[in-house]
């Protein structure tokens, strides 16, 4: 029996498959959807090739599956061809989105394969904060929501930076807390179970109209040992 978390990087996809490991159903692999259309409403799409690099760092197999097409039911496509063939726990980080999360169980029912989603339904504040106090070392990749400015791309998502979030979204305008409905995306550079962490020697803010990104050029696996390092180029 193979338990396949479905990992984009991601703040909530990478603590969902390390809670998976811990609450007795130890991930065998990670499993990256991998979507040529960048507005992707069902998958997370920046940085998706470091996923790669955060398998290695945590000892865990890494299988990545292109989407061929665009639109939802190439996406379907490609998650039902994700899990076919396969047995066990599908693992996913959804908090909020009945969108994701209703497709994602009917593409695993139809496989046969039960779902785990232990961050489902939980109030997205307290996700975030434990995401922070397990030790992850976030870093902000996207953002595409007033407020939320580029000035905030590669930044870490700690407790400053969360109370930040919540006073824009209380005064300026309402934001998801988790960023589960677009506004920002993660990437997890480090976590206290890897045995390794990233470190970024060159990345690329991009801005657009609505969006800013801020896409990794270049990176690798680093020893704990040395200093934490996040190039930004521009």
């Amino acid at each position: 029996m193979t338990v396949s978390a479905l990992v984009s990087g991601g703040k909530d996809s990478i603590y969902a498959a390390y809670l998976a490991d811990t609450q007795g159903r130890s991930v065998d692999e990670l499993v990256t959807l991998r979507p040529s259309d960048p507005d992707s409403m069902l998958f997370h799409t920046p940085n998706l090739e470091l996923v790669e690099l955060q398998a290695r760092a945590w000892g865990k197999r890494h299988r990545s599956v292109p989407v061929e097409g665009s639109g939802e039911s190439a996406e379907l496509d490609a998650l039902a061809r994700a899990l076919d063939g396969g047995s066990g726990w599908v693992v996913a980080g959804a908090i909020e989105s009945s969108y994701q999360w209703s497709r994602l169980i009917e593409v695993a029912g139809r496989a046969g394969r039960p779902v785990y989603t232990p961050l489902w339904r939980k109030d997205p504040h307290r996700v975030v904060v434990e995401e922070i106090a397990a030790g992850l070392d976030i870093r902000m990749v996207h953002v595409a929501a007033e407020p939320l400015g580029p000035d905030l791309l590669g930044r870490r998502l700690d407790a400053a930076l969360l109370a930040e979030l919540e006073r824009a979204s209380a005064t300026v305008r309402p934001t998801h807390v988790a960023g589960e409905g677009g506004e920002y995306e993660t990437l997890v550079v480090d976590a206290p179970f890897f045995g390794g962490r990233i470190e970024v020697d060159d990345a690329e803010r991009r801005e657009g109209r609505s969006s800013s990104s801020w896409v990794v050029r270049r990176a690798r696996l680093a020893p704990k040992s040395s200093p934490v390092g996040l190039g930004v180029g521009r």
